[in-house]
C-alpha cells in the first residue's frame, strides 16, 4: 500500500470519527467528501466511491441506495420468504410476498415494495430454470412450469391473482396435471 493512499484512508476515517453517524448515506458521504477538500485540499479530493469503500472496509454501515435500506430496515419480513418445492409452498409464498406487497404499499414504503417484486422475480426466474434442467423429473419440472406462470400473473395482476389461481386449480386441465394437489385440498 503505497504512503498516499494510506494517508487517504487515514484522512477520511479520521473524518468520519468526526462526524459522527450511524449509518453512511450517500448525503453523508458527500458532506464527507466536501469536508475533506475544505479541510485538506488537494490531499482530501476523493470520490464517493472510494470514500464508501473505505467506510465499508472499516466497519462502517454504508447504504448508498433506498434499496439498501429498505433491505436492513424490513431484513426480518423478507427472510425465509421463498419456498416452492411444491405448489402448496409457491402458493404461500406468493400469498406472503401479497401480504407484503400491500403492507409496503399502505406506508408508502417503494423501495420496499420494490424489493417485493424483485424477490418474486427471482422465484419467477429460478422456477424457471429448475422447470428447464433435464436432471430434474418431468413431473417436477411441470410444477416449475405452473409456478413460474403463478409468479408472472401474480406480478402482472396481484389484485386478480388470487380469484384466477382459485379458477386455474378447479380447470379440468389443471386437475389432470396436478391430481396430487385435489388429494390435499
Amino acid at each position: 500500500m503505497t504512503e498516499d493512499l494510506k494517508t487517504k484512508k487515514t484522512l477520511i476515517l479520521d473524518t468520519a470519527r468526526e462526524i459522527k453517524v450511524e449509518k453512511w448515506t450517500p448525503a453523508e458521504i458527500d458532506q464527507l467528501r466536501r469536508r475533506l477538500v475544505a479541510e485538506y485540499g488537494e490531499a482530501g479530493k476523493t470520490g464517493p466511491d472510494y470514500i464508501a469503500e473505505v467506510l465499508k472496509d472499516a466497519g462502517h454501515r454504508v447504504l448508498l441506495t433506498l434499496q439498501e435500506e429498505a433491505e436492513e430496515q424490513y431484513e426480518e419480513e423478507f427472510e425465509d420468504l421463498l419456498h416452492f418445492k411444491t405448489l402448496e409452498d409457491a402458493e404461500v409464498s406468493i400469498m406472503r410476498l401479497d401480504e407484503l406487497m400491500r403492507k409496503f404499499r399502505e406506508q408508502n414504503e417503494h423501495a420496499a415494495v420494490e424489493r417485493v417484486l424483485n424477490v418474486a422475480r427471482l422465484g419467477k426466474r429460478r422456477a424457471e430454470m429448475i422447470s428447464r434442467n433435464h436432471k430434474v423429473e418431468p413431473h417436477k419440472r411441470d410444477e416449475k412450469v405452473e409456478i413460474a406462470n403463478w409468479f408472472r400473473i401474480w406480478l402482472e395482476t396481484p389484485d386478480a391473482f388470487f380469484d384466477w389461481l382459485d379458477v386455474r386449480k378447479q380447470s379440468p386441465e389443471f386437475r389432470a396435471k396436478f391430481p396430487q394437489m385435489e388429494d390435499e385440498e
